[in-house]
């Protein structure tokens, strides 16, 4: 299990569920190590921010998470956590390993939009 704030997606079935139902998701597929925690961190920050973006964790030792690893966009990722960007289902953008905030949100901001201020 993973100890974050975010929502967990526990099955393959709920991770199709959520991609049908949400039109833009970020999953984290990760680890509690020292390189997915920041990300899960930096998320969960975001959460509050970019009010119409999902954003969820899954764990890459679940062997649910077949559905992320096995993800041709992946093939080849040295790193996690897995981060997919998905808009309407399809993967927008797939990032490995450690993020910075600023990389995250230009992507976020690239894929989905940036926040309403104000």
């Amino acid at each position: 299990m993973l100890y974050t704030n975010l929502k967990h997606i526990e099955s393959a079935a709920q991770y199709n569920k959520i991609l049908s139902e949400n039109e833009n998701v970020m999953v984290i597929c990760g680890r509690m190590g020292p390189m997915c925690i920041p990300v899960y961190g930096i998320a969960e920050e975001l959460e509050g921010e970019y009010k119409h973006v999902q954003f969820f964790d899954m764990e890459f030792d679940n062997p649910e998470s077949y559905v992320i690893r096995n993800l041709p966009e992946v093939r080849g990722f040295m790193g996690i956590p897995f981060t997919i960007y998905y808009k309407n289902g399809v993967i927008v953008k797939a990032t490995s390993s450690i993020q910075s905030r600023d990389m995250i949100t230009a992507i976020l901001d690239k894929e989905f939009g940036s926040p309403n201020k104000g």
